[in-house]
Order: structure tokens, then sequence, then C-alpha cells
């Protein structure tokens, strides 16, 4: 017996046209794109990475009538980001990011530090909230090249204004570029109403794909500034011994992860029959019945926000006298609860949350194949476990 409750970390489990959806590929098609002869099997190949790239410019709400070219691919979120931040930022330039981020924004950002960007992080509340208040005073105070934020913390939940930080950042003509791994395929994003510079997702959480996939959707004038660190093969402009500048080649050099797009395909497929909004709902729900559940457990301590207003199930835990890995591993040993203990990749975020000095929190995160069930169990398990007289 088991209990997932580690979505943040990646959906489990995946719908079973995902997995059916990869193996199909090995088995029964499994050309490379746009390295072969154009039989049957190498179009087939190109269809796919096509399709794929068109459902992501539709469900993103992507520009120029969600043209599929400034769909990039990559194997992971922290590629995407490092691919934007990498391939834009200069030495002398400036860029505004929030005391919430991931080590995939933050830890770029540090080393274009050492190279000469300015780096301004803009502290949230112990809720996670970025002021846009606070926001607003400082894009008025400085200029800046570039606006990097999580659209919500993979610590605790907390979703951040998108639309009001998007506004305020295209008065100031600032680009804005948004991290969703948590949020991709749960919350809506349309990226040209927000006319954010590039969005960056993963495709193995909210979007229910295979690890190993991701992306990123630009503005097309955007992507012309951004730099290219990556040159080899594109099946394509063979002739030029240089990267071609061309959408998409530019930023997928070598082989891209076929079967994993596959998956991805698949995944999306799923997601739009079955409804984001269905998704988020559910999820919302169960959310709600675990906080109000573990609020009432002596002994637990919840940080970020106290309800599920703004936020997604995704809950930081500690206990008083206790050390949250070992109730982590008691959970496992007990009743076969899968959870998270420590800083989660994001220790800027642990010490907003006031974490920090407890070596991060117990992060126990809902998905949408959860159960009540699921929920009840993992509640009375905490509270056996904090039952219990501390050892000495």
């Amino acid at each position: 017996m088991s209990i997932y409750l580690n979505n943040a970390a990646t959906s489990w489990p995946k719908p079973h046209i995902v997995p059916q959806a990869m193996y199909d590929f090995m088995v029964n098609s499994g050309a490379n794109l746009a390295r072969g002869t154009a039989a049957k099997r190498d179009l087939g190949t190109m269809d796919l990475v096509l399709n794929c790239r068109e459902l992501l410019a539709e469900f993103f709400h992507s520009y120029e009538d969600a043209d599929p070219r400034y769909v990039t691919f990559t194997s992971n979120i922290t590629e995407s980001l490092n691919i934007v931040l990498k391939g834009y930022l200069k030495p002398g330039m400036k860029v505004l990011t929030s005391s919430m981020e991931h080590n995939a924004s933050m830890r770029p950002l540090r080393r274009l530090e050492q190279k000469g960007v300015h780096i301004t992080v803009l502290p949230c509340d112990m809720e996670g909230v970025l002021s846009l208040r606070d926001l607003d005073k400082v894009l008025k105070e400085d200029s800046f090249d570039l606006m990097i934020i999580t659209h919500a913390s993979n610590v605790c939940g907390t979703v951040q204004d998108i639309s009001g930080i998007a506004r305020l950042c295209r008065e100031a003509g600032v680009p804005l570029v948004v991290d969703s791994a948590q949020t991709a395929g749960v919350l809506p994003i349309h990226v040209s109403d927000l006319g954010l510079a590039a969005l960056c997702f993963t495709g193995h959480k909210g979007l229910m794909g295979p690890q190993g996939t991701g992306g990123i959707i630009w503005k097309p004038d955007f992507a012309e500034k951004v730099e290219w660190f990556i040159e080899g093969g594109t099946g394509s402009f063979s002739h030029l011994e240089l990267q071609p500048d061309s959408m998409p080649d530019k930023f997928e050099a070598g082989t891209p992860n076929l079967p994993g797009i596959a998956g991805l395909r698949a995944a999306l497929q799923w997601l739009v029959k079955e409804g984001p909004e269905k998704i988020h709902a559910r999820e919302t729900q169960l959310g709600l019945r675990f906080i109000e559940g573990v609020k009432k457990i002596p002994g637990v301590i919840l940080a970020g926000k106290q309800t599920m207003e703004g936020r997604l199930p995704v809950f930081p835990l500690n206990f008083t006298g206790r050390d949250h890995a070992i109730v982590a591993a008691e959970l496992v040993e007990r009743a076969g609860i899968e959870t998270r203990p420590g800083l989660h990749c994001a220790p800027v975020a642990h010490k907003t949350l006031g974490t920090d000095g407890m070596g991060g929190a117990l992060r126990i995160s809902i998905g949408y194949f959860n159960t009540e069930k699921d929920i009840d169990c993992c509640l009375e398990t905490l509270a056996s476990i904090l039952s219990e007289p501390l050892k000495a």
C-alpha cells in the first residue's frame, strides 16, 4: 500500500494514455526528427512534434495566432529558465525577482550576478505573497531589463497575482518571464493577454506528462533578442556552420526527447478533454479537507497561508519538538505515505516563510488522482504519530 502525496515534485500516477503513447512511439514509430528520407515513419515523427507544439501554443494562448514556431522544447523547466536568463541577460543589466523563487531561477541568477548582472530580490510576506504596491514602487524608482517570477510556490503553494504583476511590468516596459512549474495545467495562463516575454513550463507536473519534458512559450520579438548557447545539428539548414536563427531551430540543437514529446502530447490531449477547471476544483476540494483537518492536530505548525484562498494544495509542515524528516519517515513506515521533507530546492522561500531555521519543512502536496481516503489516512497517521510521547 502506498499513498502518494508528493505531487509538487512530479504528478503521479499519469493518465494511462501517457505511457502508452511513449511505448507506441518506441515500438511502432521511432524515427528521429528531420533526420530521414521523408518516409512515412519520418513524416509521422514530424507530425507528432508539430502537433504537440500546436497543442501547447493553443493551450497557453500564445502569440501570433498560437504560432507553433515559438514553442521551444527542452528537457525540463530548469533548462528553459537557463536558456532565457543566460541567453538574454548581459553584464550591467538589471533584473527583478522575488524571495519565493526556486533554485531553477535563483542559481542561474546568482551565477549571472558574478558576471556583472544586477539582481534585486523583492521580499514577500510570510505567506509568500509579493506586494503589488512594493513592486510598483520599485519599478517607478529604477529601471530594469527583466523580471522573473514564479507563478506559485513549490514550498507553500502561494499563487502570485500574475495578472497584476504583468500589468505593472507592461506599464514599466519590463519584459516578464514566468516560471509555471506548479501552475501549468492547473491554473489558466494566457500568455498573449498577459504580454509575457516568455513562459517557462515543465511537462511532468500539472501537465501530467513524463519527466524529461519542458519548454518555453516565446513572445516573438523577445525570442529574437535571446542568444542560444547550445549549438549543433537541427536537421535543417545543414549547409550552415553556425546555428540558424530561425525558430524553432534556434534553441533546439540535437535530438529532442521524442518518446517524451509523444507522452506530453497524449497528456495534453487528456488534459484538454478532462478540463483544467475540473482538475483544479478537485485538488482544491482535497486541499480544503486536508487543511481543515491538519489544523486540528496538536503540535502541527503550518507555514504560509492558513486557508485555501490564493493557494494550491501544497502544505509545509513542522512539528513541536519533532524533526519533520523523522515524521516523514514515520509516515512512510506506518502507512506508505510519500511526502518530501527538506528545503525543496528553494532556500530563499523557506527563509521568507520562517522555516529555514527548521531545516525546511515536511511538504505534503495533493494531486488530482488522490482520494478523500488518502487525505483521511494521512491526517489520522499524523495525529497518531504526534500523540505519542517524545523519545528521550
